[in-house]
């Protein structure tokens, strides 16, 4: 892999701070969209058991968790050229039965979010920052679950 350069994290930063100052509305258009590819993902996350609101602190601070850590990996991925996930992540993602399918759906509608978060601002590199750290972090916690 190529290193991540400073661009692409800079790229990943500045949408990310697009991403939270709707965190509420961004929240929202991620798990509908993760829930429209895979509607069985609603079992994985207890917090919609009743659907996704905007007004359910759980989901919003999931979501800005789970953006997050993937602004972290891009931050690893260039000061450090790699990501490593806590092995907590392997055991709960292993408990709640995640599959390479549930990382490709979440990346999808990570994309799709970041992508409404920036607007005009969208691009092919914008698009690739995001794809590759988010692969990292995926590897990470699939390693992180053996």
């Amino acid at each position: 892999m190529a290193a991540f350069t400073e661009n692409q994290e800079a790229l990943v930063n500045s949408s990310w701070e697009a991403f939270k100052a709707k965190l509420p509305h961004h929240s929202v258009v991620f798990f509908t969209a993760v829930l429209e590819k895979a509607p069985e993902a609603k079992d994985k996350f207890s917090f919609l058991a009743n659907g996704v609101d905007a007004n359910n602190t759980k989901l919003t601070a999931h979501a800005e968790k789970l953006f997050g850590m993937v602004r972290d990996a891009a931050i690893q991925l260039r000061t450090k050229g790699a990501v490593v996930a806590e092995a907590s992540l392997g055991s709960v993602h292993t408990q709640k039965g995640v599959s390479d399918a549930h990382f490709a759906v979440l990346k999808e509608a990570f994309l799709k979010t970041i992508k409404e978060a920036v607007g005009d601002k969208w691009s092919d590199d914008l698009s690739k920052a995001w794809e590759v750290a988010y692969d990292q972090m995926a590897a990470a916690i699939k390693k992180a679950m053996k």
